[in-house]
């Protein structure tokens, strides 16, 4: 295998030191290191973080190949500082069985940018009738811990019962989509000053609020693991601020854009912006950055969303919900929170490795450790530039925005998958 010497780096924000990288491990740390076998990295001025971690990833492999591949989303996924990439179960066959979620970990496999760990369905179909072959996918070669129906509600409680149930087995997780499907029907933004202007259908963050407060009540009465995909709103954060003080084992996400951006990017109609749930409000958005530093949220996931051209760019009724988030979520990261390098370390990489029970990632660059990890330049600036990412798809809502942070390089257990800033294959 190869040796990197990476010089006069800051590991997780702390003062410069080397970093030798030498069997796909962090070899030796320390000041004025020299191997002369080894490719010299000169790093000033970088950060290194451990090798970004995203719970929430749609790569739309099998099925629709013209929006993502395994393989393109993984060079997105690298080229944002990823390391590792959990894949949902949304394609075409839906990720139900131990054949599709297998399929897709072979892909990741094959791509060799970024570890891609398959999620797979709670239901069959994602019908949210019946359930999925649950254990099969756990005993499989993609060793499937998370289970979820996402873009769709496990709306029946016996069923969502049922699932934690059979995941306690295993110590595997439900990650639910809350969106109590009877309070959204026709729903085309946040419900709210906005939807009211414009005449356009709102989705009431009740919708998100009860399905949570229902889960979280399941997930102890069971004594069971349970996730929440993209919180989107203040009183989702104090449901879960709730249930954690109850000791509940209860974890969330927030998306990029949920932190950044507001329902007022509607007023365009320009369906970019239409995602699900949809933008909210500015006082949902302090909630969710005040709530995510606190940890009543653990991590930051990405929900990337690729579409191609023709589901996206028509009527806003008409187009489907999502966004890209991998090449630019770390950067949303340093804009709303600042260089807080070890939190975003928590928030990235180490929780999101620790729930997913990723064993290998989410871990400081330390002698003895894998070498996945990111380098990123701070001080650089970048203009969005949707034919420049590497995704199939343009569907960016941070087209020509300037935003902080520039991952220059990309390690996947020593090896690199981004140099310079360019994807290495």
């Amino acid at each position: 295998m190869s040796a990197y010497l990476i010089k006069n780096v800051s590991v997780v924000g702390a003062a410069p030191t080397d970093l030798l990288i030498r069997d796909g491990v962090v070899a030796q740390t320390g000041a004025d290191l020299a191997a002369p076998d080894a490719t010299v990295l000169d790093a000033t001025g970088l950060v290194a973080l451990p090798g970004l971690v995203d719970l929430h990833t749609h790569l739309r492999e099998p099925g629709r190949e013209d929006a993502e591949t395994v393989e393109s989303g993984s060079r997105a996924a690298a080229l944002g500082g990823y390391t590792a990439v959990c894949a949902m179960a949304n394609t075409s066959p839906v990720a139900d069985t131990a054949g599709v979620v297998e399929q897709v970990w072979r892909l990741g496999r094959e791509a060799g940018l970024v570890d891609v760990q398959p999620i797979g369905a709670v239901t069959v179909g994602l019908a949210g009738e019946r359930l999925a072959e649950l254990g099969a996918m756990a005993d499989s070669a993609a060793r499937v811990r998370i289970f979820s129906d996402d873009g769709h509600c496990v709306a029946d409680p016996r069923l969502m019962r049922r699932a934690l149930e059979y995941v306690k087995a295993f110590d595997g997780i439900i990650a639910q989509h809350a969106e109590e499907p009877r309070l959204t029907e026709g729903a085309q933004m946040h419900e709210g000053e906005v939807s009211t202007r414009l005449g356009l259908t709102g989705w009431p963050a009740v919708a998100e609020e009860a399905i949570i407060a229902r889960d979280v009540l399941l997930a102890e009465h069971v004594g069971s693991r349970l996730h929440i995909c993209h919180v989107s709103t203040a009183g989702s954060v104090e449901v879960l601020r709730h249930a954690k003080a109850r000791g509940v084992k209860v974890t969330a996400e927030v998306t990029p854009h949920h932190l950044l951006l507001t329902d007022g990017k509607a007023e365009t109609y320009d369906p970019v912006f239409k995602v699900n749930p949809p933008l909210r409000t500015a006082a949902d958005i302090a909630a969710l950055r005040a709530a995510l530093v606190e940890g009543v949220i653990d991590i930051v996931a990405t929900d990337h969303a690729p579409h191609a051209v023709e589901d996206k760019e028509c009527e806003w009724a008409y187009a489907r919900p999502g966004m890209l988030g991998l090449e630019t979520a770390l950067s949303i990261a340093l804009d709303v929170l600042g260089p807080r390098w070890d939190l975003i370390a928590e928030r990235m990489s180490r929780t999101p490795a620790r729930i997913a029970g990723l064993d290998s990632h989410g871990l400081d660059p330390a002698p003895g450790v894998p070498a996945n990890l990111t380098l990123v330049d701070p001080a650089a600036h970048r203009v969005i530039e949707p034919a420049e990412l590497a995704s199939r798809s343009r569907n960016t809502p941070y087209a020509r925005m300037t935003l902080p942070g520039r991952i220059v390089a990309t390690f996947l257990r020593g090896e690199p998958t981004v140099l310079d800033g360019k994807a290495l294959h």
